[in-house]
């Protein structure tokens, strides 16, 4: 098969000839029809967060069920499923918690390598699954089956990108219908924290990006006004929104110190802060936390939108074929996989909502 391989950070991806072995005990190959480009990707091959090399990355995927191994039940050979890196053992204290996005539990998939080189050099699954690929091989609880009638280009985006912005607010939250939010960054995560948060009830729902040409896509998401931090004063702008105070959330979905800075300017006394995005290792927020705590607010972690594959799936499927949640006005572009780096750049630029590899 043939996968786009990083073999240095910072450089561009090469597509070569790789060998997968078969699904082992529990596991399920998947021959992908299309992948999402996620700015964690693009993270780890510019080197954000180091790792090991060479590593086929990609995570945002979707296709159909080729083999499984022994012990699966999830999924049959000729299934529809998206695949991704959220996995649950099942067993573990976070999983019997609700809280199996924090799974800690061991997979056999771990101890070995399940794709190599054609010089047999083992080669990483980055972020759990190796999905800038034509197959891969990942546990049974990292897919989730599909209808036979959703494009797999809208249905890939359900892997990261929608699950990370729509569970922040929903999951995360737990957004009280009536109150009033600021979701910071509006790309491919931020639309589905605002259209999430639309969903829920805020009002005023504020989106705030510095590219003006976001403006439209960010009002037909839900937003009920667009500020850019280039040329608005938004902390002055937002009080002005909120009766003086600021609002009740904000959500981070930019990887950003500074940008989390900007959004904690926003939350009123009480209020909360969501980190959604995910900053590259030592990056660090200077944090008056007096101030903090004398105004009662709070900064909370969204890992993956708190998110439940067997949960948040079949929910948001159903949103999607009610006509209440946007999934196909996502994609902005579609690239056979030799374009990869093409579509990583479209993306870096933020000239792409998501950009799809189709297969």
């Amino acid at each position: 098969m043939r996968a786009a391989v990083c073999h240095e950070f910072g450089a561009p991806l090469r597509i070569e000839q790789v060998a997968i072995d078969p699904p082992e005990r529990g596991e399920v190959q998947v021959r992908l029809k299309a992948c999402g480009i996620c700015h964690s990707d693009i993270h780890y091959i510019d080197g954000a967060w180091g790792g090991p090399l060479p590593t086929v990355y990609g995570h945002e995927a979707a296709g159909v069920v080729e083999s499984v191994g022994p012990g699966v039940t999830r999924v049959r050979p000729g299934d529809r499923v998206i695949a991704t890196l959220l996995r649950s053992c099942g067993e573990c204290y976070y999983c019997t918690h609700d809280s199996s996005h924090l799974c800690d539990g061991s997979f056999p998939i771990d101890d070995g390598h399940r794709l190599h080189a054609a010089d047999d050099t083992d080669l990483v699954q980055g972020l759990r699954t190796g999905a800038f690929a034509e197959f891969v091989v990942v546990d049974q609880s990292q897919v989730a089956s599909i209808p036979e009638t959703m494009p797999y280009e809208s249905a890939a985006l359900l892997g990261c990108g929608v699950l990370t912005g729509w569970g922040a607010v929903v999951n995360t939250a737990k957004l009280p219908a009536g109150s009033s939010a600021a979701v910071l960054g509006i790309g491919g995560v931020g639309l589905n924290s605002l259209q999430a948060a639309a969903l829920c009830g805020a009002d005023p729902l504020i989106a705030v990006d510095p590219a003006d040409a976001k403006r439209s896509v960010a009002e037909s998401f839900g937003a009920t006004r667009f500020l850019n931090p280039e040329s608005d004063d938004v902390p002055a702008e937002v009080r002005g929104l909120t009766d003086g105070r600021g609002v009740d959330y904000a959500f981070v979905t930019v990887g950003s110190s500074r940008v989390v800075a900007a959004g904690l300017e926003l939350i009123r006394p009480g209020g909360t802060l969501v980190m959604v995005g995910m900053p590259a290792s030592g990056d660090i927020l200077p944090l008056e936390v007096g101030d903090l705590a004398g105004a009662g607010q709070s900064i909370v972690g969204s890992k993956m939108g708190s998110a439940s594959m067997e949960r948040d799936i079949p929910r948001l499927i159903e949103l999607y074929q009610s006509g209440r949640f946007k999934l196909d006005e996502l994609v902005s572009g579609r690239y056979p996989l030799e374009d990869i780096n093409e579509a990583i750049s479209g993306v870096k630029r933020s000239a792409a909502l998501r950009n799809v590899i189709v297969f």
